[in-house]
């Protein structure tokens, strides 16, 4: 099968665009489209759990580590463990971190904007429904992995 008929090159092609797009835009602020996730998903109040962050981007706990201690070092977060619990430690964004995290969440607004502007609601609800579909039918078929299963035929 050639891989332009595959659905998940098209997924793959499209993230990857998007991806350069943000990179683009958050290199302008001396960031990447990866640091702008982070703090984005960094509560601006209470901070987050540093075991909350990780599941909320996809990403494998370990692979934050080191974001995390790098966002540290550019003074954009800081980690203020629980008085009570020693292994509880709360990610806070510091003002500059507040401060990226708004020039992160622009680029996002913009992009969305530009294609709510440009793409009918009516074909974004479709591919919504239909992205949303595709995540619960590989979720499922991870879960069967998981558990030794033989996943179905994709």
């Amino acid at each position: 099968m050639r891989k332009e008929k595959t659905i998940d090159f098209h997924i793959k092609w499209a993230w990857h665009s998007i991806s350069r797009m943000y990179n683009t835009h958050a290199a302008q602020y001396g960031m990447t489209m990866a640091v702008g996730y982070v703090l984005l998903n960094i509560d601006l109040e209470k901070g987050t759990p540093a075991t909350k962050i990780a599941p909320l981007l996809g990403m494998e706990p370990r692979s934050l580590v080191r974001m995390l201690k790098n966002l540290e070092e550019k003074g954009l977060i800081r980690r203020e463990v629980s008085g009570s619990d020693k292994r509880f430690v709360r990610i806070i964004l510091t003002e500059e971190g507040k401060v990226r995290r708004e020039q992160a969440r622009e680029g996002v607004i913009t992009f969305n904007q530009m294609i709510r502007e440009k793409i009918p609601l009516e074909k974004l609800v479709v591919f919504l429904d239909v992205i949303k579909e595709i995540n619960h039918i590989v979720e499922e078929e991870n879960q069967k992995l998981k558990a030794g299963e033989m996943p179905d035929e994709l």
